[in-house]
């Protein structure tokens, strides 16, 4: 499967996954000057900024190792104008799903909330 293609099943992946935990879906491929926030979700208690990265199981670093400084700044600027432009009553949440696959197919899903603060630590 192309890069491209595993990024776009990764993300539909990823949203099956929320939906089916609770979360109310806000925004998919936000896109602003700063750059793009694949998901928005809101939860109970969070507005949820989340990177998906979605890799083949051939591959020797996680795929939280691909969302950098750099990155996190361009989320962290991303949802600071979102959160300007709505309002949100919700605590802000910077989360990333792993999306792992095999033989084309999703074989495990890892979400790790709150991956980084509001500074990109």
């Amino acid at each position: 499967m192309d890069k491209r293609l595993l990024g776009d099943y990764g993300e539909l992946t990823a949203l099956q996954y929320l939906r089916f935990h609770g979360y109310k879906i806000i925004s998919v491929n936000y896109r602003c000057k700063f750059g793009e926030i694949d998901i928005i979700a809101e939860d109970r208690k969070y507005i949820c900024f989340i990177e998906v990265k979605t890799r083949s199981e051939n591959n020797y670093f996680s795929p939280a190792d691909a969302v950098d400084f750099s990155k996190r700044r361009k989320i962290i600027s991303s949802a600071n104008l979102f959160l300007k432009h709505y309002d949100m009553n919700r605590q802000p949440r910077f989360d990333i799903i792993e999306i792992y696959f095999k033989d084309d197919e999703p074989s495990d899903i890892r979400h790790i909330e709150s991956a980084f603060d509001g500074t990109g630590n």
